[in-house]
């Protein structure tokens, strides 16, 4: 853990900083007056707090989460103007860097986002990515899109805190050190989030460009595909997007992918309910939840959406749906899974309606 030889204003004030106080939150913290902490902001590295104040700094210092700590680490490796000092990361860093990035993968795979962020905040709170090199800033990035990933699966999708931040700063980091798969991947998951934020007529221009991008691996071309598909039919326009999906469904038979191929029947069988076919929407949401092959709680609630809004389409079988629906809604609460959770409410609330929400 990191120490303080000596400390002057200018460590005390990047310890407030870190801990995210007011001036006056911090005077309370530590037991000093405000006076004080106004003048170690003010003079910065000019005064040297009194010994029995230096041993209060101390304690706090210690006392801090581990996040705040790298926060104050952070926020030390800032040179006098503001700018981050050039330190090279050394190469055990790099392997400890890379080792939590595949660990928070696994956490986000089981929806363990508090771990997960942990993980990832603890280097990108440690780094400025302009003091980085080129293998700093790949890891820097790679750990921003699993932050968006984080956001997004929260459902925060909007704002400074949010998935398309996380992404868009990563995508300038890829672009700046020329890896074009990587920015064509956040360009998807970019119109991701248009999707979900109601811009289908932008997502799916996206859908479409990108599903014929080079860039692309083709599992992700097939995937901007089937999402094409997806978008339509949030548009009402199920016939069409029941076509698209199905090719994509072939993409995905043809490249060995049992998941995707299972997701894409899920996508159709919500297609078919909303083109009112209820016959073949039941058909295909029952292929879907006999071969599914990956039982994260993100996908558990995703597929049981679907069945219960297909359910609750036909009167005969409404209690099966609202049933299935309460399942789903319970395991969102648990997971935090805040965008699935608004999916479900909507659900419930336009199920009398002529279109109810779509769950992505």
């Amino acid at each position: 853990m990191i120490s303080v030889q000596q400390w002057t204003g200018h460590e005390a004030s990047a310890l407030r900083g870190a801990l995210r106080m007011s001036t006056r939150a911090f005077a309370e913290h530590l037991g000093v007056a405000l006076r004080t902490v106004a003048k170690w902001e003010q003079l910065g590295g000019g005064t040297v707090p009194r010994p029995d104040t230096q041993a209060i700094l101390d304690t706090a210092l210690v006392r801090a989460d581990t996040l705040a700590r790298e926060r104050f680490e952070a926020l030390l490796d800032r040179s006098a103007d503001g700018s981050a000092r050039r330190s090279p990361v050394r190469a055990a860093d790099y392997e400890t860097w890379t080792e939590d990035i595949e660990r928070a993968v696994v956490c986000l795979s089981r929806q363990n986002f508090s771990f997960a962020s942990n993980l990832l905040n603890r280097w990108l709170a440690r780094h400025d990515s302009r003091a980085l090199d080129d293998k700093g800033l790949y890891l820097y990035g790679r750990s921003l899109v699993l932050l968006g990933d984080l956001q997004r699966d929260q459902g925060a999708t909007l704002g400074p805190l949010s998935a398309h931040h996380s992404y868009s700063t990563a995508r300038s980091l890829f672009t700046e050190i020329d890896i074009p798969r990587r920015v064509a991947q956040i360009e998807l998951s970019l119109a991701v989030l248009d999707e979900m934020s109601g811009r289908l007529d932008a997502s799916a221009h996206q859908y479409e460009r990108l599903a014929t991008d080079e860039r692309l691996s083709g599992r992700d071309r097939a995937r901007a595909r089937l999402w094409v598909g997806t978008a339509l039919s949030k548009d009402g326009n199920n016939d069409y997007a029941v076509k698209v999906m199905t090719t994509a469904t072939h993409d995905f038979e043809s490249l060995a992918e049992p998941e995707d191929w299972s997701v894409a029947h899920q996508k159709i069988a919500l297609a078919y309910r909303g083109a009112g076919d209820l016959t073949r929407a039941l058909q295909y949401i029952d292929i879907a939840r006999s071969t599914g092959t990956v039982d994260s709680p993100m996908q558990r609630v995703r597929l049981d959406t679907a069945h219960g809004h297909i359910l609750l389409s036909d009167p005969a079988t409404r209690d099966d749906g609202l049933s299935v629906l309460d399942d789903a809604a319970q395991v969102a609460r648990q997971y935090g899974l805040s965008h699935q959770l608004r999916s479900i409410e909507g659900i419930r609330r336009s199920c009398d309606g002529p279109s109810a929400v779509l769950s992505r």
